[in-house]
């Protein structure tokens, strides 16, 4: 756990790592627009190609956004900020999206549930130390989370039209759902704990 003892890094708004965080932003309302289309109007299975085709892109994005910034020089304030909120964004709505489908029903709707509660929980205990101006650093293990729930979303995205190419896409993105939620259990009471001896005082 890391105390925040140097002023926060002025913000470049048009740098690219930003920029990248933007898109990612920008494509979470067109993925769930074409899966909206596609299932609920009964659009054509191309749709889903292209709405994972953009899912993929804003993931490939949340890898760039991070090592460009500190490749360059450009790590800011206004990045460290928007970087997660980005990822729950996207993470959120498309599990939502799915769920409103039904490609995630039944017993999954539980692994999806346990995600987004660890999202929440983990976004509250942040903001509460921050008024303690005390900082959670992303761990490894949580960045593998973040990756093992993107491709599980992946797939699932995928959904019938990956069917007719590799069968049982949705049973892998269902099980690689559960895997994360999972590990997002773990990461959640990994970062509670920490944050248990400041929330005692």
């Amino acid at each position: 756990m890391n105390t925040f003892s140097a002023r926060p890094l002025p913000a470049h708004p048009l740098a690219l790592p930003n920029l990248l965080t933007y898109g990612r932003i920008a494509a979470v309302p067109v993925v769930v627009g074409l899966l909206y289309w596609q299932n609920i109007f009964d659009g054509a299975l191309w749709l889903r190609w292209l709405a994972l085709a953009i899912f993929i892109a804003a993931g490939l994005t949340d890898i760039l956004d991070g090592y460009l910034a500190r490749m360059w020089g450009q790590q800011s304030s206004l990045g460290r900020m928007l970087d997660p909120i980005a990822d729950k964004l996207l993470v959120a709505s498309c599990l939502l999206m799915l769920a409103a489908e039904e490609t995630i029903r039944g017993w999954t709707l539980l692994a999806a549930v346990i995600i987004l509660c660890r999202e929440i929980l983990v976004s509250g205990l942040r903001e509460f130390l921050a008024e303690l101006r005390v900082g959670i650093p992303v761990t490894r293990l949580a960045k593998w989370k973040t990756l093992g729930q993107l491709v599980a979303i992946g797939f699932l995205i995928a959904g019938e039209a990956g069917e007719k190419i590799l069968p049982q896409t949705v049973q892998i993105g269902i099980t690689l759902l559960w895997l994360s939620a999972i590990l997002t259990l773990y990461t959640g009471w990994d970062y509670m704990r920490a944050g248990l001896r400041y929330m005692m005082d």
